[in-house]
């Protein structure tokens, strides 16, 4: 398994630069004691930096514009028209962040859940944009475990049609375990996060985490 180290060092992974301020939004929605209100705001802070960087790994044309100044103004412009798809129900959390900074941006939902018997993850519902395989797509979801659910999404998404280095899986907090069970299977794809964490314990959890991002943000659990 691919040390913290070795993962970030990744071609095909983006961490965001480790600030000072970074680092106290993470240890803000880390702590089991932070209530649900200052959870959800500084969980949005970092969504909305995560988005902002994915974004930036986007292609980009040049753009030329006149300015009321009557100047020539040479700029970019983007180069493809995205999309997004969160998996639900914890990546419908980041969809609000990637509307503040894509206007009228369109965004699909993925359902998938683990089947009990057999352990493996399974897709129960899907509805994306109709044109998705023409768009670039960032896949939302806020923890990257052991890798399952993420990677049923992307293979639904290039079952639509979608291509794999057009996919950007953004997510808050992940396992290397989980990263290298994915870029395993899908090596063009590109992860953008927050947070590489040291790894999983016994029963599958990212250490140290923070818990159940969706009942820490949606209020459906009373203690972690």
């Amino acid at each position: 398994m691919m040390t913290p180290e070795e993962v970030s060092k990744h071609p095909q992974v983006v961490a965001l630069e480790t600030t000072s301020e970074l680092l106290s939004l993470l240890t803000i929605i880390r702590d089991r004691e932070t209530p649900r209100a200052d959870f959800i705001f500084y969980s949005d802070r970092i969504i909305r930096l995560l988005v902002e960087e994915a974004l930036n790994h986007l292609p980009f044309i040049a753009h030329d514009v006149v300015t009321p100044t009557g100047q020539t103004y040479h700029g970019f412009a983007a180069k493809g028209r995205i999309c997004g798809v969160s998996i639900m129900r914890a990546g419908e959390a980041m969809e609000q962040g990637l509307r503040d900074c894509c206007r009228s941006v369109r965004i699909g939902k993925i359902l998938i859940q683990r089947d009990e018997e057999t352990a493996q993850p399974e897709l129960f519902y899907a509805k994306l944009p109709p044109d998705i395989s023409s768009r670039y797509c960032l896949l939302l979801d806020p923890m990257l475990a052991t890798g399952g659910s993420a990677k049923k999404a992307i293979d639904v998404l290039v079952k639509t049609g979608v291509q794999e280095a057009q996919i950007l899986f953004v997510n808050l907090v992940c396992a290397p375990e989980g990263i290298e069970n994915v870029l395993k299977d899908f090596p063009k794809i590109k992860i953008v996060t927050a947070a590489i964490d040291a790894g999983l314990d016994d029963h599958k959890y990212i250490l140290p985490g923070l818990g159940d991002f969706g009942d820490r943000y949606f209020g459906s659990a009373l203690e972690y």
